[in-house]
């Protein structure tokens, strides 16, 4: 049975990878295709994996949630949004909540519901998707106009602990378990141990990264992987907003320049990106079909409420009094409000955390997704072009801490031999590259800064920079000469091989080859492939 359940995950990964590949081209947001695969093998199939237990479900997307909120945090360059980061906490905070209670209003007035829990389907959906709109911006590569980039990143990254504490507040009330001293309690510890919890783990963290030396590679990753558990288990525990928390510790560390920074940011990207197919293809398991047709309509009637009154309220009404934003910007951002994997957390927790209620909540918030990230998802790169609002010149990836601005550079040796075409030349008279810089001579004891008039001499080790070869292209590979080759103790040029000879590894020496290197027993061989086209 386990291997056929192996069997089974080999599948849906596998799956998932084409569809992925498929979505990027076709425009629409990857997790849709996961959506619709959770569906898939939640309801049809030879063996059909059943899912019904929503406390279970809760507590995985609840992890799953925090390395999003996490890396919505570290994987921001606060350089980028530093510009419009008021106007991105308005949108998080206020906007949030204008729109939460907008919602609200209309499942009341308009679908009849009472008070409580259309407040609280509001506050399900308040918040906006970072992952579902980044995935067609970086897919497509839509450069925006007037740091709407960065507005939308800190603002979607950012806003999820707002909804949060909503959707906790509903809970309460349409338990009723609140008081106006315990609602007023419970907001000022979600934000207070929050906020304060998470700026203390972040520099402590922030702190040891600085000073522990890691002795095993991948050590530092672990670490901070345990950092963001922490940030959001301890405030938790003491009643604060752990994803507020979360958030926080990401967005100042991924902001800390520290060892191994990058390897770390990609690691929590492809963490990240797993986390929101597992949150999607959970929600395709607890879906089932024969109970949606009911949900479809008052999600759709929702859906066009939230896209022409509550997103375009909340985000004109913010963004307006700081006249610098025109219409054709405020009506892209409104417009860009998808709904995604924290909506579908919060509808979970709120039906797990509920004794009853008389709506379909979940089904409607399932809905509700499947048409914001499919329907309008999609037209995100139309709307930019008709709103006039790409600029080509501008690179979406700069909002990001994967995004490396400046070209990788690389620090190369050579030594200058008596019969080196160098030797006793100054430096001006070597006609060098514009490419290649010359930036320290290293002659015996001395360390020398190279000028146009420093003479080059036997026995210097010149450190070159340069920049590194990016192109992909290029592939290495080791050989080890054995000691019965032919090649032991003949010249590399009698027996050139196949493929370029670039180094050869001699114990713990590395030899720049030349013709008439003479090759030994053991000696590694690193090669340029053959098949490489350069």
């Amino acid at each position: 049975m386990t291997s056929l359940f192996l069997i089974l995950i080999v599948v849906v990964i596998v799956t998932c990878i084409w569809l992925n590949n498929l979505s990027a081209r076709i425009g629409v947001p990857t997790l849709l295709a996961f959506m619709l695969l959770g569906i898939v093998f939640g309801n049809v199939g030879a063996i059909p994996v059943y899912l019904d237990d929503k406390e279970f479900a809760e507590n995985v997307c609840t992890i799953a949630l925090i390395f999003i909120m996490f890396y919505g945090g570290f994987g921001t360059r606060w350089e980028a949004v530093k510009p419009v980061v008021r106007e991105s906490v308005l949108l998080a905070s206020a906007g949030v909540i204008v729109t939460a209670a907008l919602t609200g209003m209309f499942c009341h007035f308009a679908l009849g519901w009472n008070w409580a829990e259309a407040l609280l389907l509001g506050s399900v959906v308040g918040s906006t998707d970072a992952a579902s709109v980044f995935s067609i911006l970086r897919s497509k590569r839509l450069g925006l106009k007037n740091n709407t980039a960065p507005m939308l990143e800190m603002e979607s990254g950012s806003n999820d602990p707002c909804a949060y504490m909503l959707t906790a507040v509903m809970i309460s009330i349409v338990n009723g378990t609140s008081s106006a001293g315990a609602t007023a309690w419970m907001v000022f510890a979600q934000i207070a141990f929050g906020a304060g919890i998470g700026v203390l783990i972040a520099k402590l963290a922030s702190w040891a990264l600085q000073q522990m030396n890691f002795s095993t590679q991948g050590f530092d990753t672990l670490f901070l992987f345990a950092v963001a558990i922490a940030a959001y288990a301890i405030p938790d525990v003491l009643g604060g907003n752990g994803y507020l928390s979360a958030y926080i510790v990401g967005i100042f560390l991924g902001n800390e320049e520290f060892k191994g920074k990058k390897a770390m940011v990609g690691f929590f990207d492809g963490l990240t990106g797993l986390m929101q197919v597992l949150i999607f293809f959970l929600l395709g398991l607890l879906a089932r079909p024969s109970q949606l047709h009911r949900a479809i309509l008052p999600a759709l009637a929702i859906s066009v409420f939230m896209l022409l009154v509550a997103r375009p309220a909340a985000v004109f009404g913010i963004l307006t009094p700081f006249r610098k934003y025109p219409f054709s910007q405020q009506c892209l951002i409104s417009f860009v409000g998808l709904r995604g994997a924290a909506s579908i957390v919060f509808a979970i927790m709120a039906v797990a955390g509920t004794t009853a209620l008389n709506t379909d909540l979940f089904n409607i918030v399932f809905c509700l997704v499947l048409i914001s990230i499919s329907l309008q998802g999609s037209l995100i790169p139309w709307m930019a072009r008709k709103l006039d609002m790409i600029d080509s010149t501008a690179n979406v990836l700069k909002t990001f801490n994967d995004y490396t601005e400046e070209a990788e550079l690389q620090f190369g040796e050579i030594q200058i031999g008596p019969e080196s075409p160098w030797n006793g030349k100054a430096v001006k008279e070597l006609g060098l590259p514009g490419n290649l810089l010359l930036v320290m001579i290293i002659r015996g004891n001395q360390r020398i800064r190279p000028y146009g008039d420093t003479v080059l001499m036997p026995g210097d080790k010149v450190v070159t920079l340069s920049h590194s070869y990016n192109g992909g292209e290029a592939s290495l590979y080791e050989k080890v000469v054995k000691p019965s080759s032919r090649r032991v103790g003949r010249k590399i040029s009698e027996h050139p091989g196949n493929g370029l000879l670039v180094m050869v590894i001699r114990g713990q020496k590395s030899i720049i080859p030349t013709g008439d290197t003479v090759l030994e027993a053991g000696d590694r061989l690193v090669i340029l492939n053959e098949n490489t086209q350069i």
